[in-house]
């Protein structure tokens, strides 16, 4: 529920409050929060005539209008634009507006740990409450906080608003009612009753472990690849079996009364490549009831009540049964695996004194870890490095490796300043045995991008650019969708479309078609692109430097952001001084955005426009715009060719002239789809001539050129052969079955037509 003053209509405007403001504010307008709690106190006292009865309704529903007012969002859900606050805090304010109010609090790992607000004080009036007690946990970047006791949450904001209201009132504490009143629509409590009734119909048609007989149970673990997991630790985590869908049950058990909340659904396939999602050769494909966006778990989070100095941090629920079982620690699974840690989840974690993060066996699980443990605190948390010796968790066990000497040997997450070989010694090695998983995030739309730039990495600046309309905001926006779409967490910054054109260019991207012409469809095509990792800069137009960067280091804390995309540069030089040289300004934010990208260990692609050049030149890495800092400290620099021809599109290819990582450089050509929007690399054997051809010579509508092209490259078999060689092999890879969707679909009467070996065996079984 961030507070946020912005004009919302052709342009969304965020304001960051200048250096040296008052940013405790203590004579302010009465909040929305102040005003619904007095008026509720005080709601009998208002004389209720017909022409008053729709004000008073609406004041106690909290829908009132008043001049000079914030707007507040009270949906809870997962944003798809990133909003900063108005007025962003640092730790030192909070802890300064704390003292002022005297309210007692000590300094936690992530958080600050002060008494609750919603629960009544049990000790001697007067008598500051032990540590131990603090049940509220404020977030020391953002200001949000949590009750334990009560589960209210809300932002520094909410909280300065109780303070001020109990304040006022001389109360000692507010009601949990407080926060948690506001009414749903009806379209979000019917959506709500059937999550629930959708939890509980899972749940309740799964089998314990117990009731398996020992053949099922054993057929089961070696569908899995776990077989060394016993009964009795599946019987410690309240995992079951789905026997319709054959997928294990991680139960969500939440709230005062540890109820259940939602379920996660995990199957199994084999897989042909090895060890691509699991031990073994074994893809694991997991869905969340509720969907993913709402599903909050920490699975293996020990009960209130029962404190551990140690926890071991993995990122799938099967490593969590492993460390449990192998080491006796407490273990916890993400939510996400590997790509999130909400800054929601961090107070839960503040009980444990060391964290050990065990993640996985591959370089992203290493890179996530070090990106999460400063989050969490980096010198209460330990590494575990991956390699053969110390594959994941599920697999370390299954190969019968010594998981309570992995976990001690985990290296400290604090770095000195100055280190020798002996130190860099591991991670060398590391690189060297994992070449591929270093090169980064693969392109599947693009191959020959992956065959130069060899993947998309961390850290890195990338430098786009391309004559005007050429196309460069639709180039890149296809290629940022081509990695959301295998998870990369994604920032758009657009400042010269607005987001929903943005967003229209990539949902027609994504469903590779018109929807337009096919409106029926689009509420599916919907719903599956609401469900990837994209995220969206609530800015357009000309905006400051600092504003810019402040809202993306606040969305790489939340939402652990991987990818920004800045289009463009141009747009961000407007705001600066006039007076100062317009190339010392860019070369400033081009430092400022490199500083990012590698404090951040975060990939930023911003697009420059180019220099004015001749149509007939083709531009070069000098062609960019500004001095030539862009180009020397950008990691890769790409520029988007067009050759303008007279009488049909311009033919486009891709040049890379600068490459960090390896050196390679190339150009390739690129097929403009106008249908899908999307760029694909042509047949090979085309593009020989750029012959032009006249006008009278168009047959069905066809480009000439093309014609000619497809002429001139008939006569040439070998390269046809190729040409047909490579478009058998670009197939897309088949879309991985929802377990929920399979368990619906079985409990109505659907049958499986496919199973693996021991999922039939274990049909088998069960019927003889």
């Amino acid at each position: 529920m961030w507070r946020s003053l912005v004009l919302r209509g052709s342009a969304c405007l965020l304001h960051v409050a200048p250096r040296g403001s008052q940013r405790l504010v203590q004579q302010r307008p009465q909040s929305s929060l102040c005003l619904r709690f007095l008026v509720q106190r005080h709601a009998h006292r208002l004389t209720v005539v017909p022409c008053l009865q729709r004000q008073r309704t609406d004041l106690l529903r909290g829908t009132y209008h008043l001049p000079l007012t914030v707007s507040r969002n009270l949906k809870n859900d997962a944003k798809s634009t990133v909003d900063f606050p108005v007025n962003p805090i640092t730790v030192t304010d909070i802890k300064h507006y704390l003292r002022s109010k005297e309210v007692p609090f000590h300094d936690g790992y992530s958080c600050l740990h002060a008494p609750s607000l919603f629960v009544e004080p049990s000790g001697v009036p007067g008598v500051v409450p032990g540590k131990d007690t603090y049940s509220m946990f404020i977030d020391k970047t953002t200001g949000q906080f949590l009750c334990m006791d009560t589960l209210v949450k809300g932002s520094w904001e909410d909280l300065q608003d109780c303070l001020e209201v109990m304040q006022k009132e001389g109360q000692s504490f507010l009601s949990s009612h407080l926060l948690l009143g506001y009414a749903e629509s009806p379209e979000e409590q019917e959506e709500r009753e059937r999550e629930l009734a959708e939890v509980q119909r899972i749940w309740c048609s799964s089998v314990p472990f117990s009731d398996l007989s020992d053949e099922e149970a054993q057929l089961v673990k070696t569908m899995f690849q776990i077989t060394k997991i016993t009964n009795a630790t599946f019987k410690k985590f309240g995992v079951r079996f789905f026997k319709p869908s054959r997928s294990l049950v991680f139960p969500w058990f939440g709230g005062p009364s540890s109820e259940l909340k939602g379920v996660k659904l995990l199957s199994a396939q084999s897989s042909s490549s090895g060890a691509a999602g699991g031990p073994g050769g074994v893809e694991y494909t997991e869905a969340t009831v509720p969907k993913s966006s709402s599903y909050h778990n920490l699975f293996g989070l020990p009960p209130a009540g029962q404190p551990d100095a140690e926890v071991v941090l993995t990122g799938h629920e099967l490593d969590v049964l492993a460390v449990s079982q192998g080491t006796g620690l407490p273990a916890v699974a993400l939510p996400r695996g590997n790509s999130c840690l909400p800054p929601s989840l961090l107070p839960y974690l503040e009980q444990f004194k060391r964290v050990t993060l065990w993640l996985g066996g591959d370089m992203r699980a290493w890179e996530a870890s070090r990106i999460f443990s400063r989050k969490l605190g980096l010198r209460r948390c330990s590494l575990v490095r991956p390699g053969d010796d110390q594959p994941r968790p599920a697999e370390a066990l299954a190969r019968g490796k010594n998981l309570t000497r992995v976990v001690k040997g985990a290296i400290p997450a604090v770095h000195k300043s100055i280190v020798s070989f002996r130190q860099l010694r591991d991670d060398v090695y590391g690189e060297l045995a994992n070449t591929e998983q270093v090169a980064g995030v693969k392109w599947s739309r693009f191959p020959e991008l992956n065959r130069i730039l060899k993947g998309h990495r961390k850290g890195e600046l990338t430098v786009f650019t391309g004559p005007t309309g050429s196309g460069k905001t639709t180039f890149i926006s296809e290629v940022a969708l081509d990695l959301c779409m295998q998870g990369v967490n994604t920032l758009w910054g657009s400042f010269e479309i607005n987001n929903v054109r943005l967003a229209k260019i990539m949902l027609t991207q994504f469903s590779m078609q018109r929807l337009e012409e096919n409106l029926e469809r689009y509420d599916y095509w919907a719903d599956q692109f609401e469900e990837l990792p994209l995220y969206f800069m609530t800015f357009h137009g000309q905006q400051n430097i600092k504003t810019v960067l402040d809202t993306m280091q606040h969305a790489v804390y939340l939402y652990d952001i991987n990818h920004v995309v800045i289009d463009n540069l141009q747009f961000m030089m407007g705001q600066e001084n006039l007076s100062v040289d317009k190339f010392a300004v860019q070369d400033h934010i081009i430092g400022a955005f490199r500083k990012f990208a590698t404090n951040s260990s975060c990939h930023v692609t911003l697009i420059i426009h180019p220099r004015k050049e001749e149509d007939d030149r083709e531009l070069q890495t000098a062609s960019i715009f500004g001095s030539a800092k862009a180009s020397q400290e950008a990691d890769n620099v790409l520029i988007l060719q067009e050759k303008k021809l007279v009488t049909c599109p311009g033919r486009r290819s891709l040049q890379v002239t600068k490459n960090r990582f390896d050196g390679d450089v190339g150009l390739f050509p690129l097929d403009f789809l106008k249908a899908s929007l999307t760029f694909s690399a042509p047949v090979k054997g085309k593009h020989k001539l750029r012959k032009v051809s006249k006008p009278g010579d168009e047959e069905g509508g066809e480009d000439p050129a093309a014609a000619e092209e497809e002429e001139t490259a008939l006569p040439q078999p070998a390269k046809k052969g190729k040409a047909e060689k490579a478009g058998k092999t670009s197939k897309a890879p088949r879309a991985a079955k929802n377990p929920v969707a399979a368990a619906t679909a079985a409990s109505r009467g659907a049958d499986s037509e496919e199973s693996q070996t021991a999922g039939r065996r274990l049909s088998l079984s069960r019927d003889g």
